[in-house]
């Protein structure tokens, strides 16, 4: 985890927050594939597996900006 500089603030909380929300979809999904069987299972694996790539971009995207990546090349303001 990075620490937060001058204006990284927000996203350094945000890095936080979608790190506990990937604890939380792990553990869902590991209850889900050992304590219950299948037709007692609450949410799709599917659906948590999803999510869990939802919120490793994201991460990957606050890593990007912590680190003072520039925009994406061919944009002026990163917009694809």
């Amino acid at each position: 985890m990075t620490t937060p500089t001058g204006g990284n603030e927000f996203l350094h909380e945000l890095e936080v927050e979608v790190r506990q929300e990937l604890r939380v979809v792990e553990v869902s999904r590991t209850q889900n594939a050992v304590d219950l069987p299948v037709t007692e299972w609450l949410i799709d694996p599917t659906d948590t597996e999803r999510e869990e790539v939802g919120l490793r971009g994201v991460l990957g995207a606050i890593m990007e900006l912590e680190n003072g990546s520039p925009p994406h090349p061919g944009t002026e303001d990163g917009r694809v």
